[in-house]
C-alpha cells in the first residue's frame, strides 16, 4: 500500500547565532566559538504547508531596549539575515504565501524556535504540553523561554503528551532533555514523489558531534547528559530503522547542504 505522506520539503534558514560550542556538546571548551544557523522546515501535507520552528521575534531584535531585555547575554549573538522579517523573505522566496501556512509545529519554546509564533495566531500549534506548561512557569525566562513569544489567547494549541502524527507523514517525538517538552519530527515523503523521508532532531542533537560520538547537547533543563545521550540513540534508532538520515538542528555545514539538496530533490531554488 502506498505511503500517504509530505509532497514537498523547504528548508529555511532564519538566522544564525554565534555562541560558545560548549551550547551545542557537553564539555566542549567554552573558548570555541560557532556560527550555527536557526532552522526552520516547511512541509507540504495534505491541507497546506505546515512550519516548524519560526526563528526569532525580530521586534525582540530591532529595538535596542528589547534586545538588551531578552538578547543580553554578552556570550550569545543573535544574527538576522537582513533588516526585513525573515520568515516573510523566505516563503516570498519559495513562492509560497503566508496564507498558505495552516499549521505550526514546535520543537520547543526558545526565542531561536517560538519567536516568530506571532505571524500565524490563529493557526494550530502543535507543541507538548509539557513544555507549554514548563514556558508558563516562573523559571522558565531564566533558560530564554520567553512568555511574550507564544503567550498570547488567539493561539489553536494542540497539545501532545508524548509521540503523535500531527500531519500526515509527520510524526512529532518526544525528546525531552533540552527542554522539558522538546519534540524532534520525522519525515515520510509521498509515494508518489519518490519516498524516503528525514528524521529532524532540532536541538534534540545540535551537531553531527552530538550524533556521531553520542554525545550529550550543552544546554539543558532538568536532564542530565545521559538522558540527553538516551534520546540521540532513540532518534539514531528511527532513522536507521526507516533508513532515513538523522538531521541536527544546528550544524552549520549539514543544513545548508541538505537545504540544496532538498531544492533540488522537489524542483526549487534554495530558500535564502
Amino acid at each position: 500500500m502506498a505511503r500517504t505522506g509530505v509532497r514537498d520539503v523547504v528548508l529555511l534558514t532564519l538566522g544564525w547565532e554565534d555562541l560558545p560550542k560548549s551550547v551545542s556538546v557537553e564539555g566542549a571548551s567554552p573558548d570555541e566559538r560557532m556560527r550555527e544557523p536557526v532552522p526552520g522546515v516547511l512541509l507540504l501535507t495534505d491541507g497546506g504547508w505546515l512550519l516548524l520552528d519560526t526563528g526569532f521575534n525580530t521586534a525582540l531584535l530591532h529595538d535596542p531596549a528589547l534586545r538588551r531585555r531578552f538578547h543580553g547575554d554578552p556570550l550569545q549573538r543573535a544574527i538576522l539575515p537582513g533588516p526585513g522579517e525573515p520568515l516573510d523573505e523566505a516563503l516570498s522566496h519559495a513562492g509560497i504565501e503566508p496564507d498558505e501556512v495552516h499549521a505550526v509545529g514546535l520543537s520547543h519554546l526558545h526565542l531561536d524556535h517560538a519567536g516568530g509564533l506571532r505571524h500565524f495566531t490563529g493557526r494550530p500549534v502543535h507543541c507538548q504540553r509539557r513544555e507549554l506548561e514548563f514556558g508558563l512557569t516562573s523559571e522558565a525566562e531564566e533558560h530564554a523561554l520567553f512568555r511574550i513569544d507564544f503567550d498570547d489567547p488567539r493561539h489553536d494549541w494542540r497539545l501532545a503528551d508524548g509521540d503523535v502524527e500531527i500531519a500526515p507523514g509527520v510524526t512529532a517525538v518526544l525528546t525531552a532533555g533540552h527542554t522539558p517538552g522538546h519534540q524532534s519530527f520525522v519525515v515520510d515523503v509521498d509515494d508518489s514523489i519518490g519516498g524516503g523521508g528525514l528524521v529532524l532532531a532540532f536541538d534534540a542533537a545540535d551537531l553531527t558531534e552530538n550524533v556521531k560520538d553520542e554525545v550529550s547537547i550543552g544546554g539543558r533543563v532538568h536532564a542530565s547528559p545521559e538522558e540527553c545521550v538516551e534520546q540521540i540513540r532513540r532518534l539514531k534508532s528511527i532513522a536507521d530503522a526507516r533508513g532515513y538520515p538523522l538531521v541536527p538542528g544546528h550544524d552549520p555545514e549539514v543544513w545548508p547542504a541538505l537545504t540544496r539538496e532538498m531544492a533540488e530533490r522537489f524542483g526549487r531554488s534554495p530558500a535564502r
